[in-house]
């Protein structure tokens, strides 16, 4: 460099400015200067090969499909959001309440008829006649009872009684339908979830192919063409892994509300889809919900309600009597009367009208034993089906697509095949996946199912 150009050179540890310096000091300082590049760019580069898969690799074939995807919230298991659900539906809450109008309604139904009791007061005048009375202050008492009918009082207490036995009934069906959907929600997490983990590792391995296509293409070893291939497959990718995020917060926002929760935290899920149990036989089945099921028995008890109101309606055919007496005092004299008030039941209006109501309940009962048969033989072939299906996926096409993944990018290593060939396997790979995972929902929905009908198949 020659004199009066201006260099930079370390003086007393501060860069300064000078205008005269050698050729050598610059290019020690320009040296140190590349160093340091080159160290952070290293530095860069093995951070981002801790967090990538390394160029060739592929994903884990043994891998389970139930790893959930790495997401930050407040840990959820099954039981936390059942004990929730427990403390916060409206629905239960709404049981509760009916039962406990159906517990004072047999306390109402208990009490007697009350008495009645009156009094009258006044001034008596005399008029301007041959023989007036006597003027002076007029008092009158009375009082009445009702003599109940001791048929007519147990059979209202009676139907009372099998009223808040049909509503425990019912608050035992609602927690089990409440139970089924916390559950149905909570492993809808955990299905979103996984699919979310599918389409992350899926677009982790479009992202190295078309990287390698990218490095190909610029050394000229391929065409242009299988660079657009890969960008295509790329954008396919990345929309599926955005499509699967919206659904998996859509999930958990159907979770937060059936479990009442409202909180501002995200809920993360902590479970598997896979669980496989023995479920009795049919015939078997069947016996126990009819015998069990909360519905069914609900509909039987208010049948047996409707009955007794009949034998209610009978009863109080027989007239209740009212006794009454009454006691009056006037200026120049007093009385006192004592009678009694006997209804005559002429017509049977209410006893035909609960008779329809009985024939009501009757059809209702066969209604809902025929519509919960339905639903157990509609469960139980489900999970017979997705559980087949499980079984046949696991044991033969989820490993061939795997399978086929591996030997497709193998052979595009060493040039035997194209990109084609390796996109389209993993293609077929993640339907298998996607596949699989539908499957072990749909066994885990269909034994849902089965414990909402009251199914113990522990």
């Amino acid at each position: 460099m020659r004199q009066g150009q201006i260099c930079i050179f370390r003086k007393y540890g501060v860069y300064r400015w000078n205008e005269t310096c050698n050729f050598k000091r610059v290019r020690s300082f320009i040296s140190i200067l590349a160093l340091a590049l080159l160290s952070l760019v290293a530095l860069h580069a093995q951070t981002a090969t801790q967090s990538t898969p390394p160029a060739g690799a592929t994903a884990p074939s043994s891998m389970p499909v139930n790893a959930p995807a790495q997401v930050s919230g407040t840990p959820l298991t099954i039981t936390d959001a059942l004990t929730l659900a427990e403390q916060n539906s409206p629905l239960l809450q709404q049981a509760y309440a009916t039962v406990a109008r159906a517990r004072a309604g047999v306390q109402t139904a208990r009490a007697y008829t009350n008495p009645s009791a009156e009094f009258l007061a006044g001034n008596q005048s005399a008029r301007p006649i041959t023989t007036p009375g006597v003027p002076g202050f007029l008092e009158h008492y009375s009082a009445s009872q009702t003599i109940e009918i001791p048929r007519e009082r147990s059979m209202r207490i009676q139907a009372s009684q099998l009223d808040e036995i049909a509503t425990r009934y019912r608050l035992m069906g609602i927690r089990l339908s409440v139970t089924a959907q916390v559950k149905r929600a909570f492993y809808d997490v955990i299905r979103r979830k996984e699919q979310l983990a599918n389409a992350e590792s899926n677009l982790a391995l479009v992202e190295d192919l078309r990287r390698r296509v990218g490095l190909e293409v610029d050394v000229g070893e391929v065409g242009r063409l299988e660079l657009t291939r890969a960008e295509a497959e790329l954008a396919r990718a990345q929309a599926a892994v955005r499509n699967a995020d919206v659904l998996l917060a859509n999930a958990r926002a159907i979770l937060k509300a059936v479990i009442g929760s409202m909180s501002n935290d995200t809920l993360d899920a902590q479970g598997s889809l896979g669980e496989s149990v023995q479920v009795p036989a049919l015939s078997e089945l069947r016996q126990q919900i009819i015998a069990n099921h909360p519905a069914i028995s609900e509909a039987n008890a208010l049948t047996a309600r409707s009955q007794t109101m009949v034998e209610h309606e009978r009863a109080a055919r027989i007239p209740e009597p009212t006794f009454y007496g009454e006691y009056e005092r006037q200026p120049d004299l007093t009385f006192y009367r004592f009678g009694v008030n006997v209804p005559l039941p002429l017509w049977n209006g209410p006893i035909a009208q609960a008779q329809a109501e009985l024939n009501m309940s009757q059809a209702a009962t066969s209604q809902r034993r025929l519509e919960i048969t339905a639903a157990l033989e509609r469960a139980y072939d489900q999970y017979q089906i997705s559980n087949q299906q499980v079984l046949s996926l696991q044991a033969g096409s989820l490993k061939e697509a795997e399978a086929a993944v591996e030997a497709a990018r193998s052979a595009y290593r060493f040039g035997e095949r194209g990109i084609v060939e390796v996109l389209d396997a993993q293609r077929v790979l993640q339907g298998v996946r996607g596949d699989f995972l539908d499957a072990l929902y749909a066994r885990r929905t269909a034994l849902i199912d089965l414990e909402e009908l009251g199914v113990d198949y522990q």
